[in-house]
């Protein structure tokens, strides 16, 4: 191969990389996610948020648990964990009451955050842990099989449902405002200028701020509930998503086959985090 040859080849390479390629371990690509998964879109949304908010990335953590948007830790370069199932949360506020300087971010699925870690995600909220958690609700245990997840709307069909759910599923973001959340967002992937940007006011909040967010899922989901192809899902979110910021999230349920909801729903301010709290109790305990 020639000089020239050569230049022309590394001209090729640099111009297929993606514009944040500072932010991304090129060794792990490409990803593992299906074809018409919405969770490339997510990430990238994400990496740009990042860039967008200023946030100083070395001192910037993400941690994930398991599942297929667990995978998306690995493929960032940044500071990283990949934690065990359901855990990505008391893993996090280990992380932030050891270091407070850091900028945690926990970035999930629903079967990780709402199943096994429901829990966790519960009281993180109560508690007002100052992080910011990215669920990426695909309606499904996504790896494993298609399994009934929590988060599975009513009458959807799954490998464990074949008639149909029975069962109601969660609203995750009432959930989780009703338990103290500051900041609560939900958006499809199709949304991606307005995901960015309230990932982009998630990671300034300073509290337990929260994103859903809603991408196609046309392996386990989409092929067992008439969304077969990535393309049908975001069509579907594309005329038949409603935005209605400042809502009660309580009257935001994700129902099949109707419109879905999706906005800022909670924006609150100068509430104590649980690093207020102990730093408090601190120094009350020095002055005794």
């Amino acid at each position: 191969m020639t000089i020239s040859e050569q230049n022309v080849d590394d001209t090729i390479l640099e111009a297929k990389k993606h514009p944040m390629d500072y932010l991304l371990r090129w060794d792990r690509l490409p990803h593992v996610w299906c074809s018409g998964c919405g969770l490339g879109s997510v990430l990238s949304c994400f990496i740009h948020a990042i860039v967008e908010s200023g946030v100083d990335t070395k001192k910037l953590v993400v941690v994930s648990g398991i599942g297929c948007t667990g995978r998306a830790s690995g493929y960032l370069e940044l500071d990283v964990f990949h934690t065990t199932h359901g855990r990505a949360i008391p893993f996090a506020i280990g992380l932030k009451l050891a270091n407070p300087e850091l900028k945690v971010v926990v970035f999930s699925g629903d079967g990780d955050l709402f199943a096994i870690g429901g829990n966790h995600i519960i009281h993180a909220a109560r508690r007002n842990a100052d992080i910011t958690v990215i669920c990426s609700n695909n309606f499904i245990y996504g790896m494993t099989g298609g399994q009934l997840a929590p988060t599975t709307p009513m009458d959807s069909w799954t490998s464990t449902s074949p008639y149909g759910n029975v069962e109601p599923n969660f609203n995750l973001c009432h959930l989780v405002a009703s338990a103290g959340a500051v900041y609560v967002a939900r958006w499809t992937s199709l949304n991606a200028r307005r995901l960015q940007q309230s990932m982009v006011e998630a990671i300034k909040k300073k509290g337990f701020s929260f994103i859903e967010v809603i991408p196609p899922c046309p392996t386990t989901f989409g092929r067992r509930n008439k969304f077969e192809e990535g393309i049908k899902m975001l069509e579907f979110f594309r005329d038949n998503t409603i935005i209605k910021h400042g809502i009660d999230p309580g009257d935001a349920e994700v129902r099949l086959g109707e419109e879905v909801v999706v906005g800022k729903f909670v924006d609150k301010e100068d509430k104590p985090t649980l690093s207020d709290h102990i730093e408090r109790i601190q120094n009350i305990a020095k002055r005794r």
